[in-house]
């Protein structure tokens, strides 16, 4: 086992309270360990996925987009100007969710993006980020460390449960991306046990969310959910960093999620047999794609 090797948080924050780092130094370590590379190439190559999921935001809220369907395309853009002018939400809540969205509209546009971790949640992680840094004034470098934490947390999910809308729901789709944004605690100043928290508090605000693409296209409920999504995160790592705990650990939090996931139907799990694609509007949506209906197995 190498030094900075972790497969739970529970081994992630034993390492960051002995070594003294922070979560996204340790993973910059571990990341040296396995690929036997130099900490300034790694964080290179990191900043090549800064700048695309920079991009896709950018792109999505000023460039005027529709999908192949017709189903999306320009919503980003409505909520981004409602969030400049009175949004119920608060100004921030508002844009980081409108930021959320550009990225999935982007996707669904045929556009390039960085699933994270998923296609389908690729828009909460920059979402946040972004929108945050504008408002706290956060550099690339910052950032860079936010997704060394996010990376951090989404590693941990993916091997003690799933990252797959097709395994276990939504949940493990925006929900482990909401998680992911909890890096937001890191760079706000937090410890790596509040991080931890708000991924547990996010991971619980989500438990049991089906997947259930109309059409079996991701673009209704999804592009909706990554704006839920960013929500999740930022009240997440706000109650964290208030020094709210999450009464379930993480690590139990991870499990119960993947327990759930198990118990879900296949209906639910992005067969597009279920929930919203079952809808009488869904199905004559998928109709008038020339889609045919999905059979039971």
């Amino acid at each position: 086992m190498t030094g900075y090797c972790f497969t739970n948080g529970e081994e992630l924050i034993a390492i960051c309270k002995k070594e003294g780092l922070t979560i996204s130094e340790v993973m910059l370590r571990r990341q040296r360990e396995l690929s036997d590379d130099t900490a300034e190439n790694i964080l290179k190559e990191l900043k090549t996925t800064l700048h695309a999921m920079k991009r896709s935001v950018e792109e999505g809220l000023t460039e005027e987009l529709e999908s192949v369907s017709g189903l999306s395309g320009g919503d980003a853009m409505r909520l981004n100007d409602r969030a400049e002018k009175n949004a119920l939400s608060g100004t921030l809540a508002a844009k980081a969710a409108a930021a959320s969205m550009a990225v999935v509209e982007v996707n669904a546009a045929m556009g390039r993006i960085v699933a994270a971790p998923t296609a389908g949640a690729s828009g909460i992680l920059p979402g946040v980020l972004f929108t945050c840094a504008k408002e706290r004034g956060w550099n690339d470098e910052k950032l860079l460390s936010g997704l060394l934490t996010a990376g951090a947390i989404g590693s941990i999910i993916a091997a003690n449960a799933s990252i797959s809308g097709a395994e276990h729901g939504c949940q493990a789709e925006t929900g482990s991306a909401a998680a992911m944004a909890a890096a937001l605690c890191e760079l706000d100043g937090g410890s790596a046990d509040r991080c931890l928290n708000a991924a547990a508090i996010a991971l619980k605000n989500v438990m049991g969310l089906v997947c259930d693409p109309v059409a079996g296209l991701v673009e209704c409920p999804c592009i909706k959910r990554n704006a839920l999504g960013a929500m999740n995160a930022l009240i997440s790592a706000d109650m964290a960093l208030a020094g709210i705990p999450s009464l379930i650990p993480f690590d139990e939090t991870v499990m119960a999620m993947r327990s759930v996931g198990r118990l879900m139907s296949p209906d639910l799990r992005e067969t597009a047999r279920g929930g919203c694609a079952a809808t009488p509007t869904g199905r004559a949506i998928r109709k008038k794609l020339g889609l045919n209906e999905i059979e039971d197995e």
